[in-house]
């Protein structure tokens, strides 16, 4: 798969992924999705947000391009809510932000 790979995305990386304060989290990220991260309106968006949104989604839709789309509510940011896109192979994280037309 053209630009997929691993990435620690926060935390230093360990024998097990990527340790941090409240555990291990490994995501196969695209190239586009860490280059977006540095935006400022992405940067803060926290991987264990990412990860609630992956175990535990409030509406989940395929695109026509087989890519998942997955959202959550984050009420640390005003329950806003968050878009996660995977690519079909459900486990690479192609692009994650804060959806302001999300409805339910």
């Amino acid at each position: 798969m053209r630009g997929a790979g691993v990435s620690c995305q926060g935390g230093g990386v360990t024998e097990s992924g990527c340790g941090g304060a409240t555990g291990t989290i490994l995501m196969k990220t695209t190239q586009y999705f860490r280059y977006t991260r540095e935006r400022p309106d992405r940067a803060m968006i926290k991987d264990e947000w990412i990860e609630r949104v992956l175990q535990n989604p409030l509406k989940e839709e395929v695109q026509s391009d087989g890519r998942i789309r997955k959202w959550a509510r984050i009420a640390e940011m005003e329950n806003r809510a968050l878009r996660v896109i995977l690519l079909e192979d459900r486990e690479t994280i192609h692009n994650a932000f804060f959806d302001r037309n999300f409805k339910e």
